[in-house]
């Protein structure tokens, strides 16, 4: 083929499969490495944009973030085609995309693998996240401890995006006759479900749920749905605008409540630089039932990497309520900072 630099050890030609096919011209070994995945480096989104006007896919991800594009700056392992019954596979090693040999490969075989993982994962496969995890503890003239914890996963197709999240604080005074003992224990957590109508526009669902000790909430709960519209989609920044209606069930101390209410929200990510990325997001929900009342959530945060799984991140988010049970303060707002680890599967 021109304007291509072969991989040692593999060949181009005629394949049964699917037009042309990439061969093994020496034997490999089980788990021997076959060669690495080489093309232009782009982000995820532009991969998406170029996926959707091809009716061959030459893209492969590397890490829920960027892709490589094979079909330019080719080295001849693009053509390797799929086959149910693969004899190699593919590993993503600090931000490589290598083809090792699933079992002995002669040469003149051909080298196939299951693109049905990479291009259609099935639920365990295909998600990026990362956990945050901060503590601090102080003895002599006071004596406090404090630990905060937070995850993050999703998982994005072509047209799907799933989202899930979890985050909790928990907080004593351990000094003699400190009133109250416990000056911090929440948790929040919950999933998001997206799915593209248009290029533009989408429709979502989500579950949230949140507990408050010191504000007296046992259980919040929320269910919403509705339609969002991608403003900003580039490589470094998106925006999202939300709108739709929610269900809300909560249950205090002494009371509990059924709230019905509208959705809107908008959702930023962007990139700072090569190494730190940027989160922002704001919601209101209108109370129907009781109208004039009111919640709303704001958070706000940032990861620096530090190397490929290791990271630095800061976190803000405030909750407001505008009628929380009496004696209780209408503000909770959380600020941690922490090591954040960041997976891939």
């Amino acid at each position: 083929m021109r304007g291509m630099t072969l991989t040692p050890g593999l060949t181009i030609r005629k394949s049964k499969i699917n037009g042309h096919g990439c061969f093994a011209t020496v034997p490999f070994k089980r788990g021997k490495k076959i060669g690495e995945y080489a093309g232009e480096r782009i982000s995820d989104l532009e991969a998406q944009k170029r996926a959707r006007n091809r009716r061959v896919l030459r893209i492969c991800d590397i890490d829920g973030r960027w892709s490589l594009d094979g079909a330019r700056g080719r080295n001849g392992t693009h053509y390797i085609n799929h086959s149910c019954q693969p004899n190699a596979y593919i590993r993503t090693l600090y931000g490589h995309v290598l083809f090792f040999a699933l079992r002995d490969i002669q040469a003149g075989d051909e080298i196939t693998i299951d693109y049905e993982q990479t291009l259609h994962p099935d639920w365990l496969h295909g998600w990026t996240g990362g956990a945050t995890v901060s503590f601090a503890l102080t003895r002599g003239n006071s004596e406090t401890k404090n630990l905060a914890l937070a995850f993050t996963a999703d998982r994005k197709t072509l047209d799907d995006h799933l989202g899930l999240y979890a985050n909790s604080v928990y907080a004593t005074n351990d000094a003699p006759l400190a009133v109250p003992n416990v000056s911090a224990n929440a948790a929040r957590g919950g999933l998001r479900y997206d799915h593209d109508l248009t290029k533009k526009l989408f429709a979502f669902g989500a579950l949230d749920f949140q507990t408050d000790a010191l504000q007296l909430l046992d259980l919040r709960s929320v269910f919403s749905g509705g339609l969002g519209v991608h403003v900003i989609e580039s490589e470094h920044t998106t925006l999202d605008l939300l709108g739709g209606a929610n269900y809300t069930r909560e249950r205090y101390d002494t009371f509990s409540r059924n709230i019905a209410g509208l959705t809107l929200g908008e959702e930023l990510t962007t990139k700072l630089g090569a190494f730190t990325s940027l989160t922002q997001k704001l919601y209101f929900y209108p109370d129907l039932t009781n109208t004039g009342e009111y919640r709303g959530t704001f958070s706000f945060g940032t990861v620096t990497k530090i190397n490929s799984w290791l990271g630095w991140q800061n976190a803000f988010e405030d909750i407001y309520v505008t009628n929380p049970p009496p004696g209780t303060r209408q503000n909770d707002i959380l600020l941690t900072t922490g090591f954040n680890f960041s997976f891939k599967r």
